[in-house]
């Protein structure tokens, strides 16, 4: 006589739990071996139809790598090199910057003591209590520092390697993958590839163009208004404005901070924030629907916490990954029968109900 075992609902919720932790406590703790591999899939793949495109033209796959890999790396130098004067000068000035930001932070004490009935002496005790807190932990923070600068190295080292050699095994690679999950799961997981591929080519390829015409505009903005260093200040904002959602908050306050500290007037600031919203308002209604938001299919609410568990995870690097991540396990969660639901969470079809409804009569 055939029972089959039902799991109670309680069971499996805690099973999931402790499944989801003990995956994120693996990702956490092996960050630095797994960001270089996601990072060098995801450049691979990307890079992939360039190498494809020499390949098909008879030139060997090592060379064809190699031409690649060396164009983009010399790409990647020269553009460092044409900012190489503006960014020098915006180091130069960080001492200046900082003193006048902590002039307009001591007016701004000034102000709270008059208005709000504050002596000065506490606040100030508040202030040098927060930096001796502070200076108590730099050692901590200076090693962290310095172990982030020697990971950031040996990233720049290692992923060129790793792109290599998963462009040069890629083949071995789509055949270990076949043969792990079987012949009769063949189509399916050709599938998973296919859109995969397709998901991060597009995607990124979108974000990287995205990101161009952010910069131009946000330097052009900036330097109408006479904000220094509007150039280097105009690509970080766009690199920034890749986070999704949290990326443009953090770039307009670092534009309005920079604005009230190198301008006379505060009114800049104000400039600065109007600007800002402009860009926005062109890249949300017109520069990322048509590029980015048809590629991607994810909701905002799953992309805002993939954004924050991502930094949680993996920091900075964890936040511009996050939505090419998601976008793969939506589409894996969709070809698998029993994680469809957790894709159709993950996606934007969400129905859009009316919020008039009229009630209509048929005439006699």
């Amino acid at each position: 006589m055939n029972t089959e075992f039902k799991m109670p609902f309680y069971a499996k919720a805690v099973l999931i739990i402790i499944g989801l932790f003990t995956l994120f406590s693996i990702l956490y703790i092996a960050q630095s071996i797994l960001v270089p591999i996601v990072y060098s899939v995801i450049i691979a793949i990307l890079l992939n139809p360039l190498v494809r495109f020499f390949v098909k033209r008879k030139m060997n796959r090592i060379l064809a790598i190699s031409i690649v890999l060396t164009s983009i790396s010399l790409l990647i130098i020269g553009c460092f090199a044409i900012l190489s004067t503006q960014l020098n000068e915006f180091t130069d000035a960080l001492p200046f910057i900082l003193d006048k930001f902590y002039e307009i932070l001591n007016g701004f004490i000034d102000w709270v003591s008059d208005n709000f009935n504050i002596s000065t002496r506490k606040i100030n005790k508040y202030i040098s209590d927060s930096k001796a807190q502070a200076l108590s932990s730099s050692g901590s923070s200076i090693a962290l520092t310095v172990s982030s600068v020697g990971s950031a190295l040996v990233m720049l080292v290692v992923i060129p390697v790793y792109v290599f050699m998963i462009l040069f095994y890629q083949s071995h690679l789509v055949d270990f993958i076949y043969k792990l999950f079987g012949e009769n799961n063949r189509k399916e997981v050709g599938e998973v590839f296919t859109s995969s591929k397709s998901i991060i080519q597009n995607y990124l390829v979108a974000l990287l163009i995205e990101a161009g015409i952010i910069a131009v505009l946000n330097s052009i903005g900036l330097f109408v208004l006479g904000i220094e260093y509007a150039i280097v200040l105009g690509i970080l904002g766009a690199l920034l404005n890749i986070i999704p959602y949290l990326g443009g908050l953090i770039a307009m306050a670092i534009y309005m901070l920079i604005a009230i500290v190198t301008k006379e007037s505060h009114s800049y600031a104000l400039y600065v924030l109007l600007l800002y919203s402009f860009i926005q308002l062109i890249d949300n209604n017109l520069i990322m629907p048509k590029l980015v938001g048809s590629k991607v299919k994810i909701n905002a609410l799953i992309a805002i916490i993939a954004v924050i568990v991502g930094g949680a995870i993996w920091g900075v690097s964890g936040m511009f990954i996050s939505l090419p991540i998601i976008a793969i396990l939506k589409i894996i969660f969709d070809h698998i029968q029993s994680l469809q639901p957790w894709g159709f969470l993950l996606g934007d079809t969400i129905p859009t109900p009316s919020l008039f409804k009229f009630k209509t009569t048929k005439k006699q």
